[in-house]
């Protein structure tokens, strides 16, 4: 996935993410960041998994743009393309 926030901090910028999200509460149960930057990333993925929020509402709680943070969008997306597949 590509982050234009990421690319903006970084032209050459390398890193992960992914969310692990539980199909029968449809919440966020895990999340991993891995590269430069991300640890702003946490404390939104702390709120989302301590709080039990469901996918559908973290589609309104839009990141900065453009932010590393956007990357919150682009795992939304992925999760909401895997399920249109299933």
């Amino acid at each position: 996935m590509t982050s234009t926030g990421a690319l903006q901090h970084d032209p050459g910028y390398r890193g992960r993410a992914r969310a692990l999200i539980d199909p029968g509460r449809r919440t966020v149960v895990g999340v991993t960041f891995a590269g430069p930057g991300v640890a702003g990333l946490l404390h939104s993925a702390t709120v989302a998994i301590t709080g039990e929020i469901p996918v559908e509402r973290l589609w309104h709680a839009v990141p900065p743009f453009p932010t590393i943070s956007e990357v919150w969008l682009r795992l939304l997306e992925t999760y909401r393309d895997q399920r249109a597949r299933l």
